[in-house]
């Protein structure tokens, strides 16, 4: 794409879009898409935009592009390989024989760079703690307003990402699922430990405003 001048931002994004699709497809073809949710992670509003990109990769040769015409199943893209060291499929088969140690060195850096890519284009980064940008990720494609990715994530940032205030805490990505589902219940014990902290300092109502001074000590 970089020595394209005929791509524009909206196909960089569009594009990107898909690739994230096809890397949770562990990179098989074809993947099927949904319009609604292809113009929301390539933040493109307009239908026509959206459309008219798609046309534009598949002319370019980037992807190869089935528009469906039916409302029941979604339209179905071919994503393709640019590597120009050599020649190979987007899945290469297995061969039979033995591979040399060269060629196993390069299979687990290809290996590690897979899941790289699969860790940051997703957003499902496994550390602990995560990264917010992740975490706003991941609410995002659930369908959560980024407000209550942040509040999850110093929410537990402030307990040291402990399960219950005890337990550490394994997998974010369940937690996160369980806040959602009672992010209610979750916002009120917020809203509970905010007021204990502000019960616990002093305020004037406590303090004696009759107090007669000039009674010696």
């Amino acid at each position: 794409m970089d020595n394209e001048d005929r791509v524009t931002p909206y196909l960089i994004s569009l594009y990107m879009a898909l690739f994230r699709r096809w890397n949770e497809n562990f990179f098989n073809n074809p993947i099927s898409i949904a319009r609604c949710e292809i113009m929301r992670l390539s933040k493109i509003g307009s239908t026509n935009t959206y459309i008219r990109s798609l046309r534009e990769l598949d002319h370019l040769g980037f992807i190869k592009y089935n528009p469906s015409r039916s409302k029941h199943r979604g339209s179905l893209i071919y994503m393709f390989t640019f590597d120009k060291t050599e020649e190979q499929d987007v899945r290469p088969y297995k061969n039979s024989y033995k591979t040399s140690s060269s060629q196993s060195g390069k299979k687990n850096e290809n290996q590690n760079f897979l899941e790289m890519s699969n860790s940051y284009l997703s957003g499902f980064g496994p550390d602990i703690p995560p990264m917010l940008q992740h975490v706003q990720i991941y609410f995002e494609e659930k369908g959560m307003p980024s407000i209550e990715a942040n509040k999850f994530f110093n929410y537990y940032e402030s307990n040291g990402w402990l399960v219950g205030g005890k337990s550490e805490m394994k997998d974010w990505k369940a937690a996160a699922r369980n806040w959602i589902l009672n992010r209610e219940r979750f916002n009120k014990r917020i809203k509970n430990t905010k007021k204990k902290k502000r019960s616990s300092k002093p305020s004037s109502t406590n303090l004696n405003q009759n107090k007669n001074y000039n009674t010696p000590l």
